[in-house]
């Protein structure tokens, strides 16, 4: 049998013995409502975005947002998705340092989003842009965008604080044993943040 082969037979080995293979738990069946009903209100703000978008006097966001920063903040959050699935995967196979080492990366990438939205609000309170001030009259574009992109900020925020906990429970060896289920709850909330992130950027920078 080639190395590939035997590779591939352990690994098949090691899913039929996981336990938490293709099951529900309680705790990702509540997150999987949480996030349907959250999903509704990101919905909202997005299709009252375009209502307004459409109804109103717009001006075009290339000329008040940085789209460029804002593209590798958006990088940067897909990144850590992506870590936090290898971080899982650590898990399963009872890599406590690789675990650890993901776990430590996602919260950098969430940290280094959120200080680069700090940012940007920065720059646009600078430029005059406010959430009062820009949305006097028929001018909503300022009032929009801040109360989207703060509510999934304010997401993302939380998520840093889930990531720590849960950095701090992996600290103190509760997923050595390769219980991966609580990790797995957080990615679905961690998932559901980037791709909604996706969405908001290419709706209100992009479009």
């Amino acid at each position: 049998m080639s190395e590939t082969a035997a590779h591939g037979h352990h690994h098949a080995i090691e899913e039929r013995n996981d336990p938490q293979l293709g099951k529900a738990s309680i705790g990702k069946i509540a997150m999987w409502i949480f996030l349907v009903t959250d999903a509704m209100s990101f919905s909202g703000f997005l299709l009252a975005y375009a209502v307004l978008r459409a109804t109103q006097y717009w001006p075009d966001p290339a000329e008040h947002l940085g789209i460029n920063l804002s593209g590798f903040a958006t990088f940067i959050l897909v990144c850590s998705s992506v870590s936090m699935v290898l971080s899982i995967d650590a898990c399963k196979h009872k890599d406590r340092n690789g675990m650890l080492r993901w776990l430590l990366a996602t919260i950098a990438g969430g940290v280094f989003f959120l200080g680069i939205q700090v940012y940007e609000y920065m720059h646009l309170v600078h430029q005059g842009i406010t959430f009062a001030e820009f949305s006097k009259g028929n001018n909503l574009f300022a009032s929009t965008f801040y109360l989207v992109t703060g509510f999934h900020g304010l997401h993302v925020l939380t998520g840093v604080i889930y990531l720590i906990c849960e950095y701090r429970f992996a600290l103190q060896g509760h997923y050595d044993n390769g219980d991966y289920n609580r990790l797995e709850i957080l990615g679905l909330f961690w998932h559901f943040v980037d791709l909604v992130w996706i969405l908001v950027f290419t709706f209100i920078y992009l479009i």
